[in-house]
């Protein structure tokens, strides 16, 4: 039996009128976004893989949680964020799991996973990779050592597959000591790091 693919994503905030406005996102409405949120999860993710949502599910006042749950491919487990408590409140059951911070072992790596950024995190100093959300892609260019947004408007509105991630953080240095570095990286190196993730995985 085949291993299910391992997917993360954050800050979908289905629902949510204000987001589009605040965020600039490319719709016209919330039922747009929603729509096609939906169909960009379930092109990338099968119904038999596994995604780790790092918070921000839906809209705060969302009460109907458990029907975006309903519509989208996967096994998902929510790293919960500052607007999920409603949420936590009428559909935390349906989640697979639900945590505040979570650590995923894969291939050699360990990744911690959290809503929030954070300047350090458990085994930092021995090459552990941090996944957050919260900030919706204001750290791309100064990211703490190997640490990444995995917020949906970083990431086309999809899910990354988590080789993707490996593949961007494998390139960045690791710190041997004291806190990670900050990064400064231009619109030329984001697009390089991702194009060079993706090119090593279709050559395998």
């Amino acid at each position: 039996m085949s291993q299910p693919r391992i997917f993360f994503t954050s800050d979908t905030h289905f629902g949510d009128p204000n987001i589009i406005r605040i965020r600039k996102r490319p719709f016209a409405s919330t039922d747009e976004m929603d729509a096609a949120m939906i169909a960009q999860w379930n092109a990338a993710v099968a119904p038999g893989d596994r995604v780790y949502h790092l918070g921000d599910f839906a809209h705060r006042a969302c009460f109907h949680g458990g029907d975006y749950l309903e519509q989208l491919n996967g096994e998902i487990h929510l790293i919960i964020g500052n607007h999920d408590d409603i949420l936590m409140e009428t559909a935390g059951h349906l989640f697979a799991s639900t945590q505040l911070l979570s650590e995923l072992d894969w291939q050699g790596r360990r990744f911690v996973l959290c809503h929030y950024p954070m300047r350090d995190w458990p085994n930092a100093v021995r090459g552990a990779y941090h996944l957050y959300g919260h900030v919706h892609s204001a750290l791309d260019k100064t990211p703490i050592g190997r640490s990444l947004d995995v917020c949906i408007e970083s990431h086309g509105y999809a899910p990354v597959r988590i080789e993707t991630i490996a593949a961007i953080l494998d390139q960045r240095p690791q710190h041997r000591r004291g806190l990670p570095q900050m990064l400064e990286l231009s619109e030329e190196e984001l697009a390089r790091e991702r194009r060079d993730a993706l090119a090593g995985l279709a050559a395998e």
